[in-house]
């Protein structure tokens, strides 16, 4: 019972940063994406009502893992499931000073939509299957975002 309080405490403060936290399939859900998107708050201000929910995805490759095998797991099988389950992929980039680290952007229609897409995605036979074959030791790290209202993305 203690673990479990940690985990759901973690995964608040995680939420409450911005941040989220991914659990093994033996462990409780994450805790829903912070909201993002349209139609936010009042007290978050200089937002476009009309914004997708966007999430900056940070991945660094650990040592003793192949960043080229993270390379090749999206351009061959993850970009394709992204796309299965409904998420719009805005770009992935290289940093060219960080060779072990791949950065990319997702947008969906809400902070709900978020959530659903993903665990459709980590539910997905074909995303379990290539997760074991091209395993990779990440550290993860993402950040929620909503266009402001100036933004030439919305």
């Amino acid at each position: 019972m203690r673990r479990l309080i940690v985990i759901a405490g973690f995964g608040l403060l995680a939420g409450a940063l911005g941040l989220s936290v991914e659990f093994s399939a033996a462990q409780n859900a994450p805790a829903p994406s912070p909201p993002c998107g349209p139609n936010l708050s009042a007290d978050i201000k200089n937002v476009s009502k009309d914004s997708r929910c966007f999430e900056l995805r940070t991945y660094t490759v650990r040592e003793g893992s192949s960043p080229d095998l993270l390379h090749t797991r999206f351009r061959e099988r993850t970009t394709a499931l992204f796309r299965k389950h409904g998420m719009t992929i805005i770009g992935y980039w290289q940093p060219v000073t960080k060779k072990d680290t791949l950065i990319y952007i997702l947008a969906y229609r809400d902070a709900a939509a978020r959530d659903a897409a993903w665990a459709a995605f980590q539910a997905d036979p074909e995303w379990v299957k290539t997760r074991a074959e091209m395993q990779v030791n990440l550290q993860v790290d993402n950040v929620f975002m909503s266009a402001t209202d100036y933004s030439p993305m919305k």
